[in-house]
């Protein structure tokens, strides 16, 4: 045999699946495989896919569409793969494998196996593999900031999600192999990490018969990193204990991503979220006495199935209640394997896209004001790129989470990759503006 071919990843979907293509990558680079970021380049490309609703898969299917048509060999991974696996096979005869969520980790057996002209198909009914810290890893994202799966999978069943259809129950890893990766990631210069699961909050309880994040946080205190952020907590997990040990660990940021989905304790009970019901306002009530520096975004559904003029406006004076920084708002996705599908009174597109858009609304001055109040502030940006025209630099602060909130667009001279203290001098919606503060 002559050189391996090269190989290109096209990734879809979310951060957890982001983790996922980087260790394929890494696995491939150690195998020997050139990796190249052009697809019109490589023999191969593996399209990292996403099924969490179907907005995703149209998305997904359009990327595999075009790379047929390119006359690309294509190896589908992800949770696509996962969930359709004999469809894809079937519609796709440019796909050369599809491979599980749970599968990923041998890619490069799959790649042997299709170089000798096999159609391979590696899909694990039930996803039970999670990398550690020994699993080779490609980064794909800024060099300043690196995403850590802390567990994978997820023992909820909220009615209108597919992830654990998609991804199994919940496994953890454990604390010191998770330090172990922070270390060599802070080694490696990456100044935030950010800590991701479906909830992190649950995270240890598979394995160690309670959660365990509080220790994991006072564990990866001792990491040389100066950021370390939360994502997914959800409000009941939000013990006393995990609150102290967020106070406590300078460099774990008072950072809080609720996924609250809803107000209306009705609501949550049809999707199966009753354990949240009531307990919304006291908990976010004490989340803000506890932390009151903790800057707060929640991700919210509206249009699920019976949901009423009434529980809608529940939910509007809710978000204008508790003014969280950042809002994330999604109309209800019908998916086939779920409950939720087959629920009564499901709501037209069009009042779904307008209650979205009215809360959007609502929540745009509460995030222009809590931006506004930055100005004059001088606080630490992590400059994650540089505009090669302008030289205008940008970043985040602590208050944004990549890909989900605003930028720090930022005057004045600082190297990629570090964090710099920068004055505010201008806010909008979404975004700040600012000066590096030179030493």
């Amino acid at each position: 045999m002559g050189d391996k071919p090269t190989i290109a990843i096209s990734h879809l979907g979310c951060e957890k699946n982001r983790i996922d293509t980087e260790h394929m990558l890494g696995l491939l680079v150690q195998a020997g495989y050139g990796v190249d970021t052009n697809e019109e380049l490589a023999d191969y490309v593996i399209v990292n896919t996403c099924s969490f609703i179907e907005a995703a898969r149209q998305e997904s299917v359009r990327t595999l569409v075009e790379l047929a048509e390119a006359d690309k060999k294509i190896v589908i991974t992800g949770c696509m793969a996962q969930h359709f696996q004999e469809q894809l096979l079937e519609e796709l005869p440019e796909a050369v494998a599809v491979v599980g969520t749970g599968d990923y980790h041998k890619i490069v057996d799959v790649i042997s196996r299709v170089e000798v002209g096999e159609r391979v198909k590696l899909v694990s009914p039930e996803p039970t593999y999670i990398a550690d810290e020994t699993t080779p890893r490609y980064r794909t994202t800024t060099e300043g900031v690196a995403y850590l799966r802390v567990a994978e999978g997820c023992d909820y069943r909220c009615a209108f999600c597919i992830i654990p259809y998609l991804r199994g129950n919940q496994r953890s890893r454990s604390i010191e192999s998770i330090v172990a990766e922070a270390q060599q990631l802070a080694a490696q210069g990456v100044r935030e990490i950010i800590l991701i699961s479906q909830i992190t909050t649950n995270y240890g309880v598979d394995l160690y018969g309670e959660p365990r994040l509080p220790q994991l946080l006072r564990a990866l205190g001792k990491v040389d990193v100066p950021w370390i952020r939360i994502h997914y907590a959800y409000p009941t997990g939000l013990t006393p204990k995990v609150i102290a040990a967020i106070q406590e660990t300078p460099n774990v940021l008072p950072y809080l991503d609720l996924p609250l989905q809803h107000s209306h304790p009705e609501i949550l009970r049809a999707m199966n979220r009753p354990w949240q019901g009531q307990v919304n306002d006291g908990i976010i009530e004490r989340i803000k006495t506890a932390l009151p520096q903790a800057i707060l975004r929640t991700t919210l559904i509206v249009g699920f199935p019976g949901e009423t003029d009434e529980h809608f406006e529940h939910l509007l004076q809710f978000v204008e209640r508790h003014e969280f920084d950042h809002v994330g708002v999604f109309t209800f996705s019908p998916e086939e394997e779920t409950p939720a599908y087959k629920l009564p009174n499901q709501l037209p597109q069009d009042i779904m896209d307008a209650r979205r858009d009215q809360l959007m609304e609502l929540q745009q001055p509460i995030s222009l004001k809590k931006n506004q109040a930055e100005v004059g502030k001088v606080v630490d940006v992590l400059i994650e790129q540089e505009n090669p025209e302008t030289g205008e630099l940008i970043g985040r602060s602590a208050r944004f989470s990549p890909e989900v909130d605003g930028l720090v667009y930022v005057q004045g001279v600082a190297k990629l990759g570090s964090i710099v203290p920068v004055e505010i001098t201008n806010a909008d919606i979404y975004d700040l503006f600012g000066q590096v503060v030179s030493s």
